[in-house]
């Protein structure tokens, strides 16, 4: 039986299907309209995500928003969510660093972010990093390589794998997270492109169908 999204969250709020829900504060679930038309699947939330319950909140939600702006995407027209609900952390004194999560909590996580994908039915789904895109479209797939590209895929009538935005903080300097961002702009817009030139932003079939 197909479940809306919010009783998807509130089912998710109790999962215990890895273990990372022990150092967790919370699930942090995806957010964002039941039929929107884009999907942005990141790897799993951060520090600020866990402690205030919302994904792309933080540091990095902030970069993407900009990101968003820049291409002449409106963020409340996209359901936004990760590919892990937990945040996995490791200590550094009294802060707390984002861990990679390994593959068994991926798949065990997996069956939300189908939940998701049954849910929206977006059109387009965008897969920020290549944790979010292994999980969704095989470990063998490498970003680096296809990264920007139209993928063949059932998920979505539109698929395609970019860097994930906290790739963009990472960078050493000013100058090359200035350029990085500048190419992750460029992939949002050719996701903007494909919302105007297929008319994406309003269904022609009902709720919950695939025009």
């Amino acid at each position: 039986m197909d479940e809306s999204l919010d009783e998807l969250r509130l089912e998710a709020a109790g999962c215990r299907a890895c273990p990372l829900w022990r150092d967790a504060t919370q699930t942090v679930f995806g957010e964002g309209t039941e039929h929107a038309e884009m999907m942005f699947v990141g790897e799993q939330p951060g520090d600020v995500e866990d402690r205030e319950g919302r994904p792309f909140v933080g540091p990095a939600g902030k970069l993407l928003d900009e990101a968003l702006a820049e291409a002449g995407i409106d963020r409340r027209a996209a359901y936004v969510t990760n590919a892990v609900k937990h945040f996995k952390w490791e200590a550094r004194g009294k802060r707390r660093l984002h861990a990679k999560p390994s593959w068994s909590e991926l798949a065990a996580c997996r069956p939300w972010l189908d939940a998701e994908l049954e849910a929206v039915q977006p059109r387009i789904l965008v897969c920020l990093g290549a944790t979010a895109a292994q999980s969704l479209l095989g470990r063998d797939f490498r970003v680096t390589k296809h990264r920007g590209e139209w993928l063949d895929s059932d998920l979505a009538d539109f698929v395609t794998a970019t860097i994930h935005p906290s790739a963009i903080l990472r960078q050493r300097d000013s100058e090359s997270r200035r350029r990085e961002f500048g190419a992750f702009v460029e992939d949002l817009e050719k996701v903007a492109a494909v919302l105007r030139t297929e008319g994406a932003w309003h269904r022609i079939a009902a709720p919950g169908t695939r025009s």
